[in-house]
């Protein structure tokens, strides 16, 4: 792009370009939706919305992986927004939500958008009320004026309705990376809970040390082996998939463990109707204390204006086929080794290998349930070593 013409103003300074954000300049998002004020990226397609409770659509708009991507010699990087923010009534108000800047590669920036709408929610009814806010802007200044691979990577947290990008040089979408896809669907740990911005959650820090490009369907508090989720993975180009299963069915509470075997065994079938012979990488749950032998399902306590969760189960009654990470976690090697004998590109990996009691005691979860940042650089640094480094990744 070194021929990339440059617009002046009359007195030969570099005027304001504004460029629509269409879908050519997105990654990581399945779908996108038209909205009075922009373009608003999803990452389930409307057919899995339709069928899909609230809570699912809500997450599903949230942009964990969702990155802008363009090349471009301008200096300075505009980009209008509309954020809509969650805070919950009586809970600590939720850190800034973060984006990103990248260039060729490299981490280039950090910025937060002023105004927005706030959605508060009262956890003791679920009733919420909307205060409408004007959009804002993110800003970065001072990039060489040189052709450059530009990425800003939008929040894990919140939802994000993109207006326009605004730019001292002319804008076209990234050339094609030409690097492998992973398709990952997770928790709310692999959404992002906690990490101290996008590219700091552990997929995005994987995807980076392994160079692939990520597609991160990580959905807090809903990998739930729900079908829609499954339809939409299976019709999703992927070189590579990974599925991180069992904390949400515990902590939810969903199932037993004669349902929950079905539903796996069903995922799977789904996936292989549109990827039969592309590897894929089931990885049971990572060391929770409070779920270890505890069933769920799992209570926010904000007693001393602190979150925290604690399980509510019963731990006698795993032996009458409630779900406990432990049951999860045998009931997955069971079905993977069975599997596996007609499916070679199927493969397990034991979470606890990527946060175990050692890590625990090092970098322990912060609420109980979800790692901080470090726990996040740990578990992506273990993921990109473990499993981009096995025979899954191959």
């Amino acid at each position: 792009m070194d021929d990339l013409p440059q617009r002046t103003s009359p007195d030969g300074t570099p005027g304001p370009i504004t460029t629509p954000i269409g879908p050519e300049l997105l990654r990581g998002a399945l779908e996108v939706e038209r909205t009075d004020h922009g373009l608003l990226p999803y990452r389930l397609p409307a057919r899995a919305r339709r069928q899909a409770p609230a809570d699912v659509t809500e997450v599903a708009a949230q942009p964990a992986g969702v990155r802008l991507a363009f090349r471009t010699r301008a200096t300075t990087v505009a980009l209008d927004v509309l954020a809509t923010t969650t805070v919950y009534r009586g809970a600590p108000r939720p850190p800034d939500a973060v984006y990103e800047l990248l260039v060729d590669g490299r981490p280039a920036g950090r910025a937060v958008a002023d105004g927005g709408n706030v959605r508060t929610v009262d956890v003791t009814t679920w009733a919420e009320v909307l205060t409408p806010g004007p959009p804002g802007t993110v800003r970065f200044t001072g990039l060489a004026a040189r052709a450059k691979d530009v990425e800003i990577w939008l929040p894990y947290r919140g939802v994000h309705e993109l207006i326009a990008l605004r730019t001292d040089a002319p804008v076209e979408p990234a050339p094609d990376t030409g690097r492998r896809v992973w398709l990952h669907h997770g928790s709310s740990i692999s959404h992002g809970s906690n990490a101290d911005g996008p590219t700091g959650t552990w997929p995005a820090l994987a995807a980076a040390r392994a160079g692939v490009e990520l597609v991160n369907l990580g959905f807090s508090g809903n990998a739930l082996l729900d079908p829609f989720t499954a339809r939409a993975m299976r019709d999703t180009p992927a070189d590579l998939i990974s599925l991180k299963i069992g904390i949400n069915l515990v902590n939810h509470d969903v199932m037993r463990l004669r349902a929950f075997t079905a539903a796996v065994h069903g995922f799977l079938d789904t996936l292989r109707e549109g990827h039969p012979t592309t590897p894929v990488l089931v990885v049971s749950p990572l060391h929770c204390p409070i779920h270890e032998d505890t069933p769920g399902p799992a209570a926010a306590d904000l007693r001393d204006g602190r979150l925290r969760f604690r399980a509510l189960g019963d731990p006698a009654e795993a032996a009458r086929g409630r779900l406990t990470l432990r049951v999860v976690r045998d009931e997955l090697a069971r079905i993977t080794a069975a599997r596996a004998a007609d499916d070679a590109n199927l493969h397990h990996l034991d979470g606890r290998a990527l946060y175990g009691e050692a890590d625990f005691a090092e970098f322990p979860l912060p609420d109980g349930l979800h790692p901080d940042a470090d726990g996040h650089r740990r578990i992506g640094e273990r993921f990109a070593a473990r499993a981009f480094g096995s025979a899954w990744a191959r």
